[in-house]
């Protein structure tokens, strides 16, 4: 019998080196995308498929994330004495979102040392993965389809994105079987950041993954690998071969929107996006971007 998940772990110890030096005093993850930063998108996203209890694996100078999800006494008291209403329910959104814990990372060894740091919170039972620098549309549906074909296969899941061959080199590079569902595949193998003529597809490994506990097992003893760090993708390697029992791996091909947040010139892209699609700026938004790219000189 399968138990409903409701764990997700979200790594974020990373130091953001490449938005210094707006990232020297904030964490990367407190980026406002359009007017929230952008963990608050991908906690959002896990609240919303029914994970309730999340993990933050964090770092030095990471207290900004906590203090975003705790109470603010003095604000809130100030925007109700004002009768500020709506700001004061989008303070209190994120208070509210879910149940909030936090790890310290220590030691910079990897995303795999990252999740292998979630075990004691997790535990011996199956849980989500979400990366921060990732933001999935709300409109669209993935991490819930995760988690359903976790739960009908009994095995681990990642998320795969058709990408450009020539980009695959940016992503883990996912080997694929076809399997009665086309929106689905079997992983036959993994390759992290392979050169393009050497990539086994252009499946990428896009920063959703839906884990089988036994992966804790696997990281404890998966050696330093590309970068020297200890590679989540080298250990999904392993369990893709069924190795004691696993489940095996399989993927859930994403056809939607996503904002990849980790990058500068994307992390523009993902602001100017989501604020044309709002209600509230959109409408002013648009014309004016169609007016000002028409005065560009785009050679």
């Amino acid at each position: 019998m399968t138990h409903r998940i409701t764990k997700a772990v979200i790594p974020a110890a990373g130091l953001g080196t490449r938005f210094l030096p707006a990232t020297k005093a904030m964490p990367k993850e407190m980026l406002p995308v359009v007017d929230k930063p952008a963990i608050q998108y991908v906690v959002e996203e896990a609240v919303d498929a029914g994970l309730t209890d999340v993990l933050m694996v964090t770092g030095r100078n990471k207290n900004a994330l906590e203090n975003h999800f705790d109470r603010v006494a003095e604000l809130e008291a100030t925007l109700e004495a004002k009768g500020d209403t709506a700001k004061l329910a989008k303070v209190n959104e994120s208070t509210d979102l879910a149940d909030m814990h936090y790890v310290r990372q220590g030691d910079p060894l990897g995303l795999g040392h990252a999740v292998l740091r979630a075990r004691m919170h997790v535990g011996n039972e199956p849980f989500a993965v979400l990366l921060g620098d990732d933001i999935i549309d709300a409109r669209d549906t993935l991490l819930t389809r995760m988690l359903e074909e976790q739960g009908a296969r009994n095995a681990s899941i990642v998320a795969l994105l058709e990408v450009d061959p020539d980009s695959i080199h940016l992503y883990g590079a996912a080997a694929v079987e076809a399997t009665d569902d086309p929106d689905v595949v079997r992983v036959t193998g993994l390759v992290e950041k392979p050169a393009k003529e050497v990539a086994p597809s252009n499946y990428a490994v896009i920063g959703r993954y839906v884990l089988k506990p036994e992966v804790f097992g696997i990281l404890e003893h998966t050696p330093p690998g590309k970068g020297g760090e200890i590679q989540l993708t080298d250990a999904l390697m392993t369990m893709a071969g069924d190795v004691e029992g696993t489940g095996g791996v399989y993927g859930v091909v994403f056809r939607g929107r996503r904002y990849d947040t980790g990058d500068k010139l994307d992390y523009i892209k993902a602001v100017i996006q989501l604020a044309a699609d709002r209600d509230d700026i959109g409408p002013d938004l648009r014309p004016w971007l169609v007016e000002y790219a028409a005065g560009l000189d785009t050679v």
